[in-house]
């Protein structure tokens, strides 16, 4: 579905630019042609040798080099691909898309394109944030230009924020899915992106909030990763995904309907709302206890100590979608975070959840995998451990949603 595909591929200025090569690596893999435009300033940051050794393809540089241009080279460039990406997207080729200029082949072949052109964003968290870049922002996404990230995390700047572009496993999803043209996305990790096709999956993600007054709240560490990784991962292999997410720092996986809440019980109504489905998986870290009545009024430290906390239990979203008299999935699938003895609790959580399969893992603050890019898990069923090396939440995501096809007939 992706062979013969044409990729232009804008090359801004900026040190996510490194990234990029590993990006171009994966489109080669999956028979994406490659064309490449570097701004001047991204030659400052990798050079085009390399960009061009990987690509296969000459690099662009110059709007007025003789040999292009004789043949308009600006505009068969802007129209013979499929797609244009933009990647890193800084501020300047932002604020020059958003306003029409033309001052160098990058912002001229985007200007002079009619297809569907997806940036990656990638600057300073104060530039991110800055009032201009948030109305180009708006402005672009009027124009009806696809965005990936950008995410949140370290930069070179030595701050931390949203700003830092998009990895290139998340940049090629999206591409994936532009160039398909709908949710049913080529991956080469499933056999078939038709594998789930007409599955309805239904995925629980991130942390739940429970405040205790307008500004306080009970939470916890969960980013989302593993759980946003498995929607998108199902997507890739053709299922109708429905997400529900805590909130999270993370864009929402693309081709995917993502539904966002606060709390448990939010989370329990969106859940229910969206029944019936063929799979449902438990991935959100959803906050066992709330506050029974939660201030109106932020609480005042005055010296006196507060009231205690009062706690009621929340909804077991889980055991209820186990143990649905009717309409329930074909499979549910929960997780288990733990931090001693994971398996004896996984194994004791399976059967008092009622759902199909566990997924265990060791959540320990020396594991880093709570927020971490990484997870070693246990896939747990009545009868049958299994554990899984150490890899990243994108392989196992895809490892899982290969596994649950099986379990329902839809691979060998």
């Amino acid at each position: 579905m992706l062979n013969g595909k044409r990729v232009l591929l804008v090359i801004g200025g900026g040190i996510a630019a490194y990234k990029i090569l590993e990006l171009i690596r994966r489109l080669r893999e999956r028979s994406i042609e490659v064309r490449v435009v570097m701004t001047q300033a991204a030659q400052q940051f990798i050079t085009p040798l390399s960009v061009a050794s990987l690509s296969g393809n000459k690099v662009h540089l110059d709007l007025f080099s003789l040999t292009d241009e004789t043949e308009m080279g600006h505009i068969e460039l802007s129209r013979s691909a499929d797609l244009i990406v933009v990647a890193p997207a800084t501020a300047d080729l932002l604020a020059k898309m958003a306003h029409g200029l033309a001052q160098d082949l990058a912002s001229t072949l985007l200007l002079a394109t009619d297809k569907k052109i997806l940036v990656a964003p990638a600057m300073n968290i104060r530039m991110w944030q800055h009032p201009a870049t948030q109305r180009n922002i708006a402005q672009l996404q009027k124009d009806g230009v696809g965005f990936v990230g950008p995410n949140e995390g370290s930069m070179a700047c030595g701050e931390f924020g949203p700003g830092r572009m998009s990895e290139p496993h998340e940049i090629l999803s999206a591409i994936q899915t532009l160039l398909v043209g709908d949710t049913r996305l080529a991956s080469p990790a499933v056999s078939s992106s038709q594998l789930l096709a007409g599955v309805h999956i239904l995925v629980t993600s991130g942390p739940t909030h429970e405040p205790i007054d307008p500004v306080r709240y009970i939470a916890n560490r969960s980013s989302g990763r593993q759980g946003h990784a498995i929607a998108a991962a199902a997507a890739r292999a053709g299922a109708r995904v429905t997400l529900i997410s805590g909130p999270v720092e993370i864009p929402d996986p693309i081709g995917v309907q993502t539904l966002h809440v606060e709390t448990a019980q939010e989370m329990f109504s969106q859940v229910q709302a969206s029944l019936p489905a063929d799979i449902f998986i438990g991935a959100a870290a959803v906050a066992d206890w709330r506050v029974a009545e939660a201030g109106l009024q932020k609480m005042k430290k005055d010296g006196t100590p507060p009231a205690p906390l009062v706690l009621t239990e929340n909804p077991d979203i889980l055991a209820s979608i186990s143990k649905l008299p009717s309409n329930r999935p074909q499979l549910v699938v929960g997780f288990a975070a733990e931090t001693d003895h994971v398996i004896a609790h996984a194994q004791a959580k399976l059967a008092r959840k009622a759902c199909d399969l566990i997924l265990a893992n060791d959540v320990s603050a020396s594991e880093g995998v709570m927020g971490g890019p990484d997870n070693t898990v246990h896939l747990i069923s009545q009868n049958k451990v299994e554990s899984w090396p150490k890899m990243s939440k994108e392989q196992v995501a895809e490892r899982l949603i290969s596994h649950l096809a099986h379990l329902i007939g839809r691979a060998s």
